[in-house]
């Protein structure tokens, strides 16, 4: 077992691999019957599944996802599928050989109200990332990414927020 949720049945998730695949899921579909539990995500080979992350209804998001590389990139949420299981679709282009090296890997994913600013702190180093500022960023679903400034690429810890409350997550 990796993670535990608490939830509403008409909440929905963000989940992914750090394979850097991943898909929707409703709380709803996560439940099972059965005592030995649910096959809910498809990991590729020496993956292993990242913390879900709770998707706002009703409220215009993007999805954001860093490598260990110091790559970023942004794109709209709706651009990812709603799925019940398996293993979703490609959310960042990591080459398959170096994810199953583990060599590139997703290690941050989050999801990003569209008028919030992000503060990256990457040692005792920190970029704030202001809603213009996260344009360069921005691309389609399964691209590389755009690499982040020198001395920022390992990114440790992620601050998201808008002017008046950042929530260190």
């Amino acid at each position: 077992m990796e993670h535990v949720l608490l939830g509403d049945e008409s909440q929905n998730y963000l989940l992914a691999s750090d394979a850097g695949y991943g898909y929707i899921c409703s709380y709803k579909d996560m439940l099972s019957r059965n005592k030995a539990g649910k096959a809910l995500l498809s990991l590729p080979a020496n993956a292993k599944s990242l913390m879900p992350r709770l998707v706002e209804a009703g409220q215009e998001s993007l999805i954001m996802a860093i490598t260990n590389e110091g790559r970023m990139l942004l794109f709209p949420l709706d651009a990812l599928p709603q799925l019940a299981k398996g293993k979703g679709n490609k959310i960042i282009g990591i080459p398959t050989e170096r994810a199953k090296n583990r060599e590139e890997l997703l290690s941050h994913l989050y999801v990003v109200p569209v008028d919030s600013s992000v503060t990256l702190w990457a040692g005792k180093r920190k970029l704030t990332l202001k809603p213009s500022d996260l344009a360069h960023y921005r691309g389609e679903r399964g691209r590389r990414g755009s690499k982040l400034p020198r001395g920022l690429q390992r990114v440790d810890s992620v601050e998201i927020g808008g002017d008046d409350s950042p929530a260190i997550i």
